[in-house]
C-alpha cells in the first residue's frame, strides 16, 4: 500500500493543472499540464489500506489501482507501468478520456474527495513513454491462424493487440485514411493530441499487427470475403449512427450532427484541407445535448471564436452531490464542469427544442420551450416558447447503434432490440467465427468498456481457434465476469 497515513496527512484532492483559458482557446493543444512530481506522489499516497478496494469494482478493466498508486508513491515508475499494462492496453487513452468510474467507487470518497486515480494513471504512462519503457511484446511463437478486426477504435485495437501477442496474424481494417476511429477523428486534440495514438501504433506494428486503411468492409470488400480469407472476423465498428431530431426545420442549412463538425475540425487541425468545413467563427452556436460530445463541440466552437455558445438539455440539471438513489459506490450522475465549460458559454436545462427556424433555407434560430413532465414523459410546456438566435446547431443526442454495412445481408448477422449486433456470452454472433466487441455489440458506452470488451473478446476468439487461451477475459457482454475459458 501507499503511505499508511497519507489520506490523513493530505486531505486535499489536487488534480492536474490546466492551461489558462485565454491561452488554451487560442490553439488545439491539450488543456492539461503535467502534475508536479512531489504533488503527484502526495496524491498517490492518499490511497488508503481500505481492505476491499472498491475501485476494482468501479473499473471494467479490473485495474490494479492500489498497487500502482503505491508504486508511484514509492517512485517506482517502471514497476508501476508493468502493473498498469497488466490490465490496460492503452492507459494513455483512458487516463485522458475515461470519466473515471473507479474514482466514484474509491473508499476514501465516502467522507473525503476520492484519490486522483485517473491523474496517477496518465502520469505513469507518460513517464513510461518518456523513459522508453513502452516496448513491443512480439509473440514467442506464431500460430497459423488469421483474424480480421474491422474497426480501429479502442475496442478494435485492444482485440488486435491481444490476439497478435497470442501469436495470431491480425489485420485491422479501417475505412478512414488513418487508424484510430473516433479516437482519431471524434476526440478533439485539446483532450488528446494524436501523437498519443501514433506512438502506440508504432508499438503494435513492431509486434506484428497489420493495418489496412481506406477499406470499407461491406462495400470495398464484403464481409463474406473476409470470412473466407480469415479464420475469424471481429466486428468492432462502434456505434456511429447518430440520433436525429426530426422536428420542423430539420432540413435547414446550419443544422448538423455533432460528429460531422468534430471530424472536420480534427482533420483541419491535422493539417488536412477540408472542403466546405463547418466553422463557427463569428456565429451563434447552439448545442443540443449535455454529454461529452456536446462539451467537445463547446471547446471546438470557442477555439473557432464563435460569437456565442449555448447548450440546451431537455432534462433537469444534475445535482452537485450524490443523490440518495445513487449511493457509494455507484457511479453517480452529477453536475460536472469539464474544461470546455470553463471556457465560457451558457448551459440551459429543462429546455425542449420545438422547431428550427430560418429564412430562405438558412437557420436563424431555435424555438425552445420549458420542459414539463406529463405521465413520465418530457414535453414542451405550452406558452413558454422563445427563440434563441442560432447560425449553427449541433445535434449531440447520442448514437443509436452500429452501421449495418452489409452485416445482415452478407453474414446473416442478427441485431438485438437496441439495434446492436447480437452476440452470445462469448462475443460470437449467430454466424460462427464472427465476433463483436465494443460499442458495436454493447451500444454507446465508455472507452474503458471498449478496451475491456476488446480484451475479453480476444480471449474468446483465441479459445475458439485454439481450444484454450491464456489471455485475460475481464468482462462478458452481460457485464459480469466472463466464465472461465
Amino acid at each position: 500500500m501507499a503511505d499508511p497515513r497519507g489520506f490523513l496527512k493530505v486531505r486535499e484532492r489536487q488534480t492536474q493543472p490546466r492551461r489558462p483559458v485565454p491561452v488554451r482557446i487560442m490553439d488545439f493543444k491539450e488543456v492539461y499540464e503535467r502534475q508536479e512530481k512531489g504533488v503527484l506522489k502526495e496524491q498517490a499516497g492518499r490511497c488508503m489500506d481500505c481492505g476491499i478496494p472498491f475501485c476494482h469494482q468501479g473499473c471494467p478493466l479490473g485495474n490494479l489501482i492500489p498497487e500502482w498508486n503505491d508504486l508511484t508513491w514509492r517512485d517506482k515508475g517502471q514497476e508501476a507501468i508493468e502493473r498498469l499494462h497488466a490490465t490496460n492496453n492503452f492507459p494513455e487513452f483512458t487516463g485522458r478520456l475515461c470519466p473515471a468510474p473507479c474514482e466514484a467507487s474509491c473508499v476514501l470518497g465516502i467522507n473525503q474527495p476520492a484519490v486522483t486515480i485517473k491523474q496517477v494513471e496518465v502520469s505513469i504512462i507518460d513517464q513510461a513513454f518518456d523513459e522508453n519503457w513502452v516496448v513491443p511484446h512480439a509473440p514467442e511463437r506464431l500460430t497459423d491462424k488469421t483474424i480480421a478486426v474491422v474497426g480501429s477504435g479502442p475496442a478494435g485495437l485492444a482485440v488486435a493487440q491481444q490476439l497478435t501477442r497470442a501469436g495470431h496474424t491480425v489485420a485491422v481494417y479501417e475505412r478512414d485514411d488513418k487508424i484510430g476511429g473516433l479516437l482519431r477523428y471524434g476526440i478533439p486534440d485539446f483532450k488528446m493530441e494524436k501523437d498519443q495514438i501514433d506512438r502506440r501504433l508504432d508499438q503494435m506494428r513492431a509486434e506484428g499487427t497489420r493495418f489496412r486503411t481506406g477499406v470499407e468492409v461491406g462495400k470495398d470488400i464484403s464481409w463474406e470475403q473476409l470470412r473466407r480469407r480469415y479464420d475469424a472476423v471481429v466486428v468492432a465498428t462502434g456505434a456511429t449512427v447518430p440520433r436525429d431530431l426530426p422536428i420542423p426545420g430539420r432540413e435547414l442549412s446550419g443544422v448538423h450532427f455533432a460528429m460531422d463538425y468534430l471530424v472536420q475540425s480534427n482533420r483541419a487541425v491535422a493539417g488536412e484541407k477540408v472542403k466546405n468545413q463547418i466553422h463557427a467563427e463569428g456565429k451563434h452556436v447552439v448545442i443540443l445535448g449535455g454529454g461529452d460530445t456536446g462539451a467537445d463541440c463547446i471547446g471546438t466552437a470557442h477555439r473557432h471564436q464563435a460569437a456565442s455558445v449555448t447548450t440546451l438539455a431537455i432534462g433537469q440539471q444534475p445535482p452537485a452531490e450524490r443523490a440518495a438513489h445513487q449511493p457509494w459506490p455507484m457511479y453517480p450522475t452529477l453536475f460536472e464542469v469539464a474544461s470546455a465549460h470553463e471556457e465560457g458559454g451558457e448551459r440551459t436545462y429543462l429546455a425542449s427544442t420545438v422547431e428550427f427556424v430560418g429564412e430562405n433555407g438558412k437557420l436563424t434560430g431555435v424555438k425552445v420551450a420549458e420542459t414539463e413532465f406529463v405521465d413520465g414523459k418530457r414535453l414542451p410546456k405550452a406558452g413558454t416558447e422563445r427563440i434563441i438566435p442560432a447560425d449553427l446547431v449541433f445535434l449531440s443526442l447520442g448514437f443509436t447503434g452500429p452501421e449495418p454495412a452489409g452485416l445482415a445481408e452478407q453474414v446473416n448477422a442478427e441485431f438485438d432490440e437496441r439495434t446492436n449486433v447480437k452476440r452470445d456470452g462469448y462475443y460470437m454472433t449467430n454466424t460462427p467465427g464472427v465476433f463483436a466487441a465494443g460499442d458495436a455489440g454493447r451500444g454507446q458506452s465508455l472507452i474503458v468498456w471498449a478496451i475491456a470488451e476488446g480484451r475479453a473478446c480476444a480471449a474468446a476468439v483465441d479459445k475458439w481457434l485454439e481450444g484454450s487461451t491464456r489471455l485475460p477475459a475481464p468482462v462478458a457482454p452481460t457485464d459480469r465476469a466472463i466464465a472461465p475459458l
